[in-house]
């Protein structure tokens, strides 16, 4: 069964479509249609394709008053957390992740959105887009908080690939690089390769060598290259790209996360100890929620697949409709500012070969 709906124009403006896979992640269909509703709400400008059992979905999108803004593509079959990426790959043409990749392959939909399995994911994403050429690694990038004035900062690989050598992170500084440019808005973003310390002679042999060709590579992509930063710059005002393999990158993301809880908790253990503390949470109410927000780590939900030829952003698997919102509302800025044709763009203009290229790509414009 296929429920359709009106993608004509909302006013003079035409809507930017979202491919949605409602039956990835923990809480399942209820999370993400609830995560739609809030997208939907804020923006009038995003319609969705809904992607799983519609027996499932349909009673969720017409009691939260979205008929006229989701299509629902009937799949019988779903990617469980813990399924083989190699299996699905085979075997996974009925499930509710491929029909959602395939909608932005077919030009259906600008994104996809998925909290699903992320090597079934990324795996599927791969098979059905493609890597962009010049890309040998796709990488994922995540967003993550900042003394920065956006707010952000960017890490990338955070979990697509635990190796990576010198041409791979090479790569990743560029399509980081591209993402803060049209994701962030930042016209020379800032770009720090991690490392255990920010002196010349410290790393493995990769990461000196991608050093050099970073810096190389930097003017003519339009980067400022800082050099080595260290973990403690994650989070700082010196860097907008952090470049690292997604071994590192998973780590320090979960490490971050985890802290971002514990925060939390104990905060909200020290107010409810006593009368007193109580009282003082009261006067430092609208401080500690702007704190909380801050912090949230559904705010920055949202892992970006770089490097394939469409917009993928996986979401925590975790997620609550804040968090699937937060990924939506990501999905659809990439998707307006035509980030995947920019980031082609970039990759081809560094003239660099992949490692399975005999020869040299095509130079192109250098806009992304």
């Amino acid at each position: 069964m296929t429920t359709t709906f009106d993608q004509s124009t909302h006013g003079a403006r035409k809507r930017t479509i979202i491919s949605v896979d409602a039956m990835g992640g923990d809480q399942g269909p209820p999370a993400v249609v609830s995560g739609i509703a809030k997208s939907a709400e804020k923006n009038p400008d995003i319609g969705f394709i809904v992607h799983g059992r519609a027996a499932e979905i349909a009673p969720l999108v017409e009691k939260a008053g979205l008929t006229d803004r989701c299509e629902i593509r009937d799949t019988a079959e779903v990617v469980t957390m813990d399924a083989k990426p190699a299996h699905v790959m085979r075997n996974g043409k009925n499930t509710s992740m491929w029909s959602a990749v395939d909608a932005v392959k077919n030009g259906e939909a600008q994104a996809v959105v998925s909290c699903g399995n992320t090597g079934a994911l990324m795996a599927v994403s791969m098979l059905r887009l493609r890597k962009i050429p010049g890309v040998d690694r796709p990488a994922i990038a995540c967003l993550w908080p900042s003394r920065n004035t956006g707010g952000f900062n960017i890490m990338l690989d955070v979990g697509a690939d635990i190796r990576a050598d010198e041409r791979d992170l090479l790569q990743y500084a560029l399509m980081g690089g591209s993402y803060a440019r049209n994701g962030l808005g930042i016209d020379r973003p800032r770009i720090g390769l991690l490392n255990v310390g920010t002196e010349e002679h410290k790393g493995r042999a990769e990461i000196k060598s991608a050093h050099d060709l970073i810096a190389e590579m930097a003017p003519a992509a339009e980067l400022e290259f800082v050099g080595f930063v260290e973990g403690g710059d994650i989070p700082s005002n010196r860097v907008d790209v952090i470049v690292t393999d997604g071994f590192t990158g998973n780590v320090a993301l979960k490490t971050g996360e985890g802290t971002a809880s514990l925060i939390r908790e104990l905060l909200r253990e020290a107010f409810n100890a006593t009368l007193l503390s109580k009282f003082a949470a009261l006067l430092a109410l609208g401080s500690l929620k702007r704190l909380t927000k801050r912090i949230d780590p559904r705010r920055v939900n949202g892992g970006v697949f770089l490097g394939l030829n469409g917009t993928v952003v996986k979401s925590h698997g975790s997620a609550d409709a804040t968090g699937v919102s937060s990924a939506i509302k990501l999905a659809f800025r990439l998707a307006e500012s035509g980030f995947t044709d920019r980031l082609a763009a970039r990759v081809a203009s560094t003239g660099q070969p992949s490692h399975d290229d005999d020869g040299m790509p095509e130079k192109n414009e250098q806009n992304a």
